[in-house]
């Protein structure tokens, strides 16, 4: 099958239905074995609408983002790209797109990127040419068929369905909006939060920032693995609190990981009474992401329904 002349997004159809939407995020591997993450991927088969592919996330070095998207959409699971701003400058970004979509890969998460001296290779430079804002813009140039200088795409248009990141436990309030809404006017079509701890936050961002919009807000569900594994989030994820409460739970649990599983399902319950979707984040156990949806009640995608 020739990828360029491949059907649309499933996830886009499944948006579009206004289904209830469930992605989940896999880390490529370091170095260039795929076995692991097509492993991972392959168990969220039938669970998820699409994966996501972080692009050297924490700016720790990983296999690029593309080419992991690639081999997905190679085995039959449909990715959503992570393509950040810190590693290219505007030429290579454009370059990359161009790329995906002929490829096949038809989602694309446009993002920043982490700081470089927060990951394993401080002493790289980082671009930041553009910024998520800019990208988003430059998504929606290259799906009009042209490029960031407006000169047409000669050999074709992208079709790219695009999101974007969004914090809705931002502490500045008026920013965090003003962010929502420069996103949304520059083309984003789907949003995909940051961990969720303030499901209280969530609900006020719902009802006071995002309700005038009928695009999709997915609340970033995380797998807390145990108590040390919360506190280390509290102390190296800015803008994330876990509750004591939480943490109590999981210290005093017999079976701690069992006991992050149960929390991260009644978050996604907490979740569908707040928001269109979930994005599950299970860091290194991407294959217990199927047992939670099972706690929270969430039964696998019909096989008639768009999936992965």
């Amino acid at each position: 099958m020739n990828p360029f002349l491949s059907p649309p997004s499933h996830f886009r159809a499944a948006v579009e239905a206004g289904d209830f939407l469930i992605t989940a995020e896999v880390a490529p591997p370091k170095g260039c074995d795929p076995a692991h993450m097509l492993q991972m991927a392959t168990l969220l088969r039938d669970r998820v609408h699409a994966v996501n592919v972080t692009d050297s996330s924490r700016a720790v070095l990983r296999m690029s983002s593309l080419a992991a998207s690639a081999i997905l959409f190679q085995n039959g699971i449909e990715p959503i790209c992570q393509v950040a701003c810190r590693d290219r400058n505007s030429i290579g970004l454009q370059a990359d797109l161009m790329g995906a979509y002929a490829l096949g890969i038809r989602n694309i998460l446009a993002l920043t990127g982490d700081p470089v001296k927060a990951g394993d290779h401080p002493n790289a430079r980082g671009v930041f040419e553009l910024e998520s804002v800019r990208l988003l813009k430059l998504l929606q140039k290259l799906n009009l068929g042209f490029d960031l200088n407006e000169k047409p795409l000669t050999d074709g248009a992208t079709n790219l369905f695009i999101g974007a990141a969004i914090d809705p436990q931002l502490s500045n309030w008026s920013s965090l909006q003003s962010r929502f809404e420069r996103k949304l006017a520059a083309g984003a079509q789907f949003f995909q939060s940051q961990l969720i701890s303030d499901f209280d936050r969530l609900e006020k961002f719902m009802a006071q920032i995002a309700s005038g919009t009928d695009k999709p807000i997915l609340a970033g569900i995380f797998l807390l693995k145990s108590a040390k594994n919360a506190q280390f989030i509290n102390r190296c994820v800015p803008g994330v609190h876990i509750p004591d409460h939480i943490i109590n739970r999981l210290e005093h649990a017999t079976d701690p990981l069992r006991e992050g599983m149960i929390i991260a399902a009644e978050q996604v319950k907490l979740a569908k009474q707040l928001c269109q979707g979930v994005h599950m984040m299970a860091v290194k156990r991407e294959d217990l992401i199927p047992q939670i949806l099972d706690l929270a009640g969430i039964s696998p995608l019909l096989k008639g329904n768009p999936s992965v």
